[in-house]
């Protein structure tokens, strides 16, 4: 299993009233991973977080999204035109913007979260984590971004920034750009805290 490092390096003056949530549209191989975003979709709506996601009704991303309406949560989706059929875009949810590319995509659910969070999935799952990883490292933005583990499955993602730092191809500093929670309680543990923190509410865990 990954390790989770101590949160506390990652800041934020905004209060938490929206999640970008990045995960697979297939559901994977271990169970975990659905019972994760099922925990997660219902989480922020307990908390009266919106969720932001890629708007597709299969995999991870549908089981997100219909958890947190079943919760009585407030549900956006973004997704590009073209695959509104290969994602089978969600019609149920409480918004649903369709945009012209990935580009724009990725600009909207940056632009409409608070924070971030990244479940399982597979390429696009990570292209979005690491570019919004990216985006904070060159200083775009300063908004939490959250990598839950869930049995084990942010090691490979972890391992690759590693071997970055270890090649000097990134500063050991990247390491600050994101924080790795063991599992949904502690991601929503940690969004509440920076939620507290940014009212002023809170000085430290």
């Amino acid at each position: 299993m990954a390790k989770s490092r101590p949160p506390g390096q990652i800041h934020t003056t905004t209060e938490i009233h929206a999640v970008a949530v990045f995960c697979g549209s297939r559901t994977g191989n271990d169970p975990a991973y659905r019972e994760a975003a099922q925990a997660l979709g219902r989480g922020l709506a307990a908390a009266g977080i919106r969720l932001v996601y890629g708007g597709g009704r299969i995999g991870l991303m549908g089981v997100l999204a219909d958890a947190a309406l079943a919760a009585g949560g407030t549900v956006i989706g973004v997704i590009p035109e073209f695959l509104t059929r290969r994602e089978v875009a969600h019609t149920g949810i409480t918004e649903q913007i369709v945009t012209a590319s990935m580009h724009s995509r990725k600009q909207h659910m940056f632009e409409a979260a608070d924070a971030f969070v990244s479940l399982p999935g597979g390429l696009g799952t990570l292209d979005e984590t690491i570019e919004i990883i990216t985006w904070r490292q060159l200083g775009l933005h300063r908004k939490p971004v959250l990598i839950c583990d869930v049995a084990g499955s942010a090691a490979p993602f972890l391992a690759t920034i590693e071997a970055a730092i270890a090649a000097e191809f990134a500063d050991p500093a990247a390491r600050e750009l994101y924080e790795v929670m063991d599992g949904v309680p502690a991601v929503l543990r940690r969004l509440a805290h920076l939620h507290r923190a940014a009212r002023g509410e809170v000085t430290r865990l």
